[in-house]
């Protein structure tokens, strides 16, 4: 991840003073972020966070950078329930393919698209891991691997916690992923016959290979327009585009089929 952050950050030997810009200690994170020590350590392996001004061997100092960052990778997480491989993807993209011009008219275009997209009580919507397995009858680990996949986000439900250890909750927007497997298992794409869940991370990856196809877009014309016009026009254009992916994926089937 290469952003003015991470350029800040200095892994070498240095003077045992940070420099102003690097105020806190990972105490002072912790606190600020409300985020746990191995929280943090763990972001910054996973390239979600960038490593801090080291002062020493074991002594490392943050900036306001990495709180509003922590604070960000938060509120994604536990309000919109993306998975780390979302999140990390999203922070990248803003980082090295928008400048603050185009991300500036990004936000614009997104006040302007309204609740359809973006429901502002998400995080009061979600549903627990447990109730949704038994209704379903897919298996606990199925839905950890969906989970791993990254096609969905999960957590504990800190509002029903027993010794630190709450019922696992998604968000109800995301529960027609493990609702899609079920049915998926009972037409006979199973261990039975050789699926698993392992085969949704191909429909996964094309995905968002088109996606990040479609930002290239964005960037080239959508800021061309008004941000209202901008958005209607995103608006109107997802059922068409999703009508588009179905039709002409049962084609290329059709065509295949024919072809035999």
């Amino acid at each position: 991840m290469q952003s003015g952050l991470a350029a800040l950050a200095n892994t070498g030997s240095s003077p045992s003073a940070p420099p102003p810009e690097f105020p806190y200690r990972m105490k002072d994170l912790c606190e600020r972020s409300g985020l746990p020590r191995q929280a943090i350590h763990f972001y910054i392996q996973q390239g979600l966070l960038p490593q801090g001004h080291k002062t020493g061997r074991n002594m490392a100092f943050y900036g306001e950078e990495h709180v509003t960052r922590l604070l960000t990778i938060r509120r994604l997480q536990h309000e919109r329930f993306l998975p780390l491989k979302a999140i990390r993807a999203l922070l990248d993209e803003q980082d090295e393919s928008f400048s603050p011009m185009q991300r500036g008219f990004l936000n614009d275009v997104r006040s302007h698209l309204g609740a359809r997209l973006f429901p502002e009580q998400r995080a009061a919507s979600i549903i627990r891991a447990d109730e949704l397995l038994e209704r379903t009858g897919v298996s606990r680990a199925d839905f950890d691997r969906l989970v791993e996949l990254g096609l969905f986000g999960a957590r504990a439900d800190e509002a029903d916690s027993i010794d630190g250890k709450g019922a696992t909750i998604i968000a109800s927007d995301d529960a027609w992923i493990v609702e899609m497997w079920a049915e998926m298992q009972s037409i006979g794409f199973n261990a039975e016959h050789g699926f698993s869940v392992d085969d949704f991370s191909l429909y996964e990856t094309a995905m968002n290979q088109l996606f990040q196809r479609e930002t290239v877009m964005l960037k080239e014309w959508l800021a061309t327009l008004n941000p209202a016009v901008a958005a209607s026009m995103i608006e109107r254009a997802i059922p068409l585009l999703s009508a588009f992916i179905a039709r002409y994926h049962a084609t290329l089937i059709r065509n295949f089929l024919s072809g035999v």
